[in-house]
């Protein structure tokens, strides 16, 4: 008991110190310092976050990637592990790669489906398949999205909030809309079908043939 004890006066005194730290932190470096000295605290893991937001703000990606996945390795339970993966996908969207941000969306929307940040995962992942031609994957996610999250004017169960629900069920509709319809392949025009025939091959009339008139009489000869 004395050991349990001593311990947890030590823990709590460690996060003490971590907290005050972070309090007065401004720059990476100063988040790099609460990360090295207190790891292992909650002022520790935000600062990871913090760190990460501050490389962003400057444009720094790479760096703020590695800061969310020193975060994500050292804090594998912590409830923003999901918030940090869709982090890092941002950032490697604009750093262009694509294909690497939409496996990330991917893994989110499958890896944490009970999670809010799923819906948004999923979402994120129409604009990247769009621009990849891939318009029935695009479109396959949106219905799914609608199918999980209710659309607005579904009945709500009593104490329930879906107002989330209804963001990400609206902009799912939205992008549907946006999504061009799948190409119908063009019938060849039937050659047979109400083309009139060329004039020199009309068919021939029916009407009966008129008769040309009789030839003029003889002259009657004059009396002498």
């Amino acid at each position: 008991m004395l050991g349990y004890a001593g311990y947890r006066f030590y823990k709590n005194r460690q996060e003490s110190a971590a907290a005050e730290l972070l309090s007065g932190a401004k720059t990476p470096r100063d988040y790099q310092e609460v990360t090295v000295r207190y790891p292992n605290t909650p002022a520790g893991a935000s600062a990871y976050l913090l760190l990460a937001g501050t490389f962003r703000n400057e444009k720094k990606f790479a760096e703020a990637n590695a800061a969310l996945q020193a975060f994500i390795d050292k804090n594998p339970d912590h409830d923003f592990v999901s918030t940090a993966k869709l982090s890092m996908a941002a950032n490697l969207e604009a750093m262009g790669k694509n294909d690497e941000a939409l496996a990330i969306y991917q893994q989110v929307a499958t890896g944490y489906s009970n999670s809010f940040t799923a819906p948004l995962a999923m979402i994120s992942e129409v604009p990247l398949l769009k621009a990849k031609g891939r318009i029935e994957d695009a479109r396959r996610v949106c219905e799914e999205i609608l199918t999980k999250y209710r659309m607005p004017g579904q009945p709500v169960e009593a104490g329930q909030d879906n107002r989330m629900e209804t963001v990400w069920a609206s902009e799912a509709m939205r992008q549907l809309r946006l999504l061009k319809p799948p190409e119908q392949p063009k019938a060849p025009p039937s050659a047979a079908a109400g083309a009139a025939p060329p004039p020199m091959i009309a068919a021939p009339s029916t009407a009966a043939p008129v008769a040309p008139p009789p030839p003029a009489g003889a002259p009657t000869p004059k009396k002498p």
